[in-house]
């Protein structure tokens, strides 16, 4: 997340290391279709030393050591600050792996200790030809697919907020309320696209307790305290107002955005870390305890990213795929016994064993999905 929210997965819970395969840049292939470029990243709270910064276009693997007290992140901005890919949640002494097809251009390869501010960045240069890693028709087409999913949620997203921003308007405390999870579902399955944009992500979907001194507290979980603890919404209209406005801009941005199978493929992995990181715990939706939404919409959106590359999948370890869809169900039928009525149980209603199953069921999804940008790398 570009202004991420601190919080910490517990250690190991997604350390696994992405499987590696076919080369680039000439490097020997195998037939696992990863990246056997590596690039070490050593991060402390004060460094981001990458041994490597002058590199050809192809596949990458970027091995993050966090060698801080502090629990870092990892990002490859592109222009503007677009992030092309991204390693959350390393804690100290942990190593993660990020796979990433980069063209030429320059890039910023960025640690953040502590996941708060601009973090600490080391300019990349990449030059070579752009074919080298561009993707093949197969790999093209299972990212069109997902983007037309992205654009469905996209208009979704714009839709349902701008009922739910109505009802606030309104005064209406009862229909906002309901809307509330609704609303937010969509954002939820296409999470990692809108947050590629910066700082929209924060304003629409910033947690209070992650605001820095002095920034101002906006977007659906402002609304959030507004309708369940405060219980007054007469003055919540310019919140209203800016959230939808931002909710536009973020969902046309996100209908438009430029993406590679590696970034959907570990786009599936960050939203399990999202489940991880703060919707288990309660920390989320905390003033209304709706997360299990938001949990059935993480899980919604990894599966619909693994659907538009199963046809790549398929091809290239269909056992994977078998290990995937597997563990999706034991997720889904986890989830199911939550449900209630056209919605789900509150967070607050599970036991602490009901959580830790469904803990378990997640983690345990997220080990194979941490290896799937790898998988479906280009293979020029």
């Amino acid at each position: 997340m570009n202004t991420p929210r601190t919080r910490m997965i517990a250690a190991g819970a997604f350390a696994a290391t992405a499987v590696l395969g076919l080369a680039a840049c000439g490097d020997k292939a195998d037939d696992k279709g990863g990246a056997s470029n590596e690039i070490a990243v050593t991060a402390t709270d004060s460094e981001c030393k990458l041994d490597k910064t002058q590199l050809s276009t192809g596949n990458y693997t970027f091995v993050v050591e966090n060698k801080g007290a502090q629990v870092t992140e990892f990002y490859i901005y592109g222009e503007n600050d677009v992030i092309v890919g991204e390693v959350e949640n390393v804690a100290p002494g942990l190593t993660r792996k990020l796979s990433v097809p980069l063209k030429s251009g320059t890039f910023q390869g960025t640690c953040k200790p502590g996941m708060v501010g601009d973090g600490i960045r080391t300019p990349i240069t990449v030059t070579g030809d752009d074919a080298v890693a561009a993707d093949d028709a197969e790999l093209s087409a299972a990212v069109a697919t997902y983007k037309t999913y992205v654009a469905t949620q996209a208009d979704e997203l714009v839709k349902l907020t701008e009922q739910f921003t109505t009802a606030v308007k309104k005064g209406d405390l009862d229909e906002a309320k309901r809307l509330y999870p609704l609303a937010r579902e969509p954002w939820e399955r296409i999470e990692p696209v809108a947050e590629i944009f910066g700082d929209l992500d924060p304003l629409i979907d910033g947690r209070e307790a992650d605001l820095a001194q002095g920034q101002e507290f906006t977007g659906f979980h402002k609304l959030e305290k507004d309708l369940w603890i405060g219980k007054d919404i007469k003055d919540s209209g310019p919140i209203a107002d800016r959230l939808i406005a931002d909710v536009k801009t973020i969902a046309e941005k996100a209908k438009g955005a430029e993406l590679s199978a590696a970034q959907v493929g570990n786009g599936a992995k960050e939203l399990l870390d999202e489940v991880a990181a703060t919707k288990m715990t309660g920390e989320e939706d905390v003033f209304s305890h709706t997360d299990l939404w938001d949990i059935n919409a993480n899980v919604s959106g990894a599966q619909q990213a693994i659907e538009a590359l199963r046809p790549v999948l398929a091809k290239r370890d269909a056992a994977f795929l078998g290990t995937l869809d597997t563990a999706f169900k034991t997720v889904n039928d986890t989830l199911a016994k939550y449900k209630s009525g056209d919605g789900w149980k509150l967070h607050n209603e599970l036991t602490q064993t009901e959580l830790k199953e469904l803990s378990d069921v997640v983690n345990a999804l997220a080990e194979p999905l941490s290896h799937v940008g790898a998988k479906v790398l280009p293979t020029q």
